[in-house]
């Protein structure tokens, strides 16, 4: 198949998708059109825009019932988030966490601000995810069981956390992931930061960890603007992230008194005012993103070299990003792929550089990763947005 004849059936496919009164398709956009102004404008009103104010108190709360848990901290955003889910896992200066090399960034950043080691596994076709099977059994062999935890028989060092992500909203199988980390005795934390909305056999994706981060940045399905926030069922665990996150201060009058070393991960008010504005508007974002992907699904169907991937089973996906996966006899022809769409307005990227190529991680410990490398050679994100 020559590339001007693939290329040319992905953009009519994707032309009889998308709305023909649009000149440039975005990759993802927000979508202001429910109460965020008046929430918003309150916030001016009344003078409570930073750090302290009902709609914070109003976010955490809509927030952990939405998605099942008893507890939300909102913070400035979904690294920071993570930063301290993996904290208060207990993940310590020199740990290894376990983290998909197919990621964004931010995951093995919030490892590393811990003074953690990145240990990069592999996923697998069917969720995007981390591949638990493949896990288990890589970890048989390069791991050994200690009395205060696994270790890494290579480094001596302590495995101490395992982070599944939820790959652009589809949620892996994290009952299988679960069952891995507690087989090893490392502690479950899930970096659900593109996944609000998503669920796995009925249950929220974010509500099977001991902690969890989500994030609200301009591109996610709901924006605060900048944002995130931590969930758990852990009620302790919860009050120390609000305490960490607000610099650790201890509630006075007047005082400025602080009791350990603590983060300004605050979410200002007038964030969280448009997060409680966008939540009441996730269920119709979710239903417009859903009819997209099937749509978008009905399209791709028979175009040849190139398939659209549908949420995995067992689960309801958020379709956050709708993905292509190009066959792997046609993979060198992505990045001419994209730039056709480029140059007749279409926004699509390719996936990220993978964790272990880049310079400050490519020393860290990893298993095979060749279903990983496969993805960032065929993989392409399409337009997602819910006005579409």
């Amino acid at each position: 198949m020559g590339v001007n004849f693939k290329a040319t059936a992905v953009i009519n496919a994707m032309r009889s998708v998308l709305p023909k009164d649009k000149k440039t398709m975005a990759l993802h956009e927000p979508v202001f059109s429910g109460n965020e102004w008046k929430y918003v404008k309150d916030c001016l009103d009344i003078g409570w825009v930073s750090s302290v104010g009902e709609y914070v108190d109003l976010f955490e709360r809509k927030l952990a019932e939405y998605a099942g848990v008893k507890k939300a901290v909102v913070v400035v955003n979904g690294t920071a988030a993570l930063h301290i889910c993996l904290k208060l896992a207990g993940v310590q200066t020199n740990d290894e966490v376990l983290i998909p090399s197919f990621t964004f960034v931010a995951t093995a950043n919030a490892v590393v601000y811990c003074g953690a080691v990145p240990h990069f596994v592999d996923c697998e076709w069917s969720t995007l995810g981390i591949d638990a099977a493949k896990l288990d059994e890589y970890l048989s062999i390069a791991t050994e069981l200690r009395d205060d935890g696994c270790y890494n028989k290579a480094t001596g060092r302590r495995i101490k956390a395992l982070v599944p992500m939820h790959t652009y909203g589809h949620p892996v199988e994290i009952d299988a992931v679960a069952l891995v980390a507690k087989k090893y005795g490392i502690e479950l934390v899930e970096d659900a930061a593109e996944s609000l909305g998503s669920y796995y056999k009925g249950q929220h994706t974010g509500s099977w960890g001991k902690l969890s981060a989500l994030s609200f940045n301009g591109n996610k399905i709901i924006t605060t603007g900048g944002g995130g926030a931590i969930l758990t069922d852990d009620e302790d665990l919860a009050k120390l992230a609000k305490h960490l996150t607000t610099t650790a201060k201890i509630p006075h009058q007047w005082a400025f008194s602080h009791d350990m070393v603590g983060y300004n991960y605050r979410m200002p008010n007038i964030n969280a005012a448009l997060g409680c504005a966008q939540l009441e508007e996730l269920p119709g974002f979710l239903a417009k993103k859903r009819s997209l992907a099937l749509r978008y699904a009905d399209a791709f169907r028979d175009v040849e070299g190139i398939r659209f991937f549908n949420e995995p089973d067992n689960a309801s996906s958020n379709y956050w990003l709708n993905v292509l996966i190009l066959d792997e006899a046609v993979a060198h022809e992505r990045d001419t792929l994209l730039k056709s769409l480029a140059d007749i307005g279409i926004a699509a990227r390719p996936a990220w550089t993978l964790m272990h190529r880049l310079d400050m991680f490519v020393s860290c410990p990893r298993m095979d990763l060749s279903v990983a490398e496969a993805m960032e050679a065929r993989v392409v994100n399409i337009p997602s947005g819910a006005d579409l």
